[in-house]
Formats: structure tokens, C-alpha cells, sequence
């Protein structure tokens, strides 16, 4: 039997800004796409230092997540991307402050030259359903 496959979209996340979805389900999983620190009632970045661009990213997330019917307790996997690796432990303390629930997901992160919009942060995540 084939996987079923259908996008996602929260109108409490900012609206994809190019051809893709803020989310795929393909069968059992929610592949979300990077969320970046967009205040989805403007769409423009968020001002601030990482602490507060991750907050505003993570709240991203946990709304495309709830629009695919699954919540960040489910996640099993995410990507992390900054653009300045000296960002990591106050990131850190805003990420850990969101995935409180054990396991916790795995996780890589990254150092980028850039992100879109000027963006110092990029987090997409991987999920049950």
C-alpha cells in the first residue's frame, strides 16, 4: 500500500516564503521544514539576541507541529543551524526549556555562513505522528 503524503500549514506560523510546505506527513512522520525567527503576524524578523530568535522559532515549530496533529514531545530528530557556533549554550537554554520530555530528540547543529532574512538561527525538526 502506498505512504500517504499531505502538507501542512498553520496560519500561527509564518506562511512559506517560497515552493515548499512548513510541514510534509508521509505516513507515520512530520518532516517540518526550517522554521526561522519570522513573527508570523508580520513576517519579518524578530528583533533580538539568540535567546529571543530561538524562543520565536521553537513557538514556529510547536505550531506547525500542532497543525500536523502532533505536538514537540514527539520529536525525534532535529537540525540546528547558527550562523555563530558562540550562540550555542544561550540557544541551548531556550531549546532545553521547550524539549523537556524524555528521550529527548536527536540533534545535530550546524555553523552556516548565512541565513534567509538575516536570520542567526534555523531549527527544522522531524516528528511522529
Amino acid at each position: 500500500m502506498a505512504t500517504s503524503i499531505r502538507s501542512v500549514l498553520s496560519t500561527n506560523a509564518p506562511a512559506p516564503v517560497g515552493p515548499y510546505s512548513q510541514a510534509i506527513i508521509a505516513g507515520d512522520f512530520i518532516f517540518a521544514a526550517g522554521q526561522i525567527p519570522l513573527d508570523p503576524a508580520t513576517g519579518k524578523l524578530v528583533e533580538g539576541d539568540i535567546a529571543v530568535q530561538a524562543e520565536r522559532v521553537l513557538q514556529n515549530i510547536r505550531a506547525v507541529l500542532a497543525a500536523a496533529g502532533t505536538s514537540i514531545e514527539k520529536v525525534v530528530k532535529s537540525t540546528v543551524f547558527l550562523v555563530d557556533l558562540a550562540d550555542f549554550p544561550r540557544m541551548n537554554e531556550v531549546y532545553a526549556r521547550h524539549f523537556t520530555s524524555d528521550p529527548k530528540p536527536a540533534r545535530s547543529t550546524i555553523q552556516v555562513a548565512k541565513l534567509p532574512a538575516g536570520a542567526a538561527i534555523e531549527i527544522e525538526v522531524v516528528a511522529c505522528a
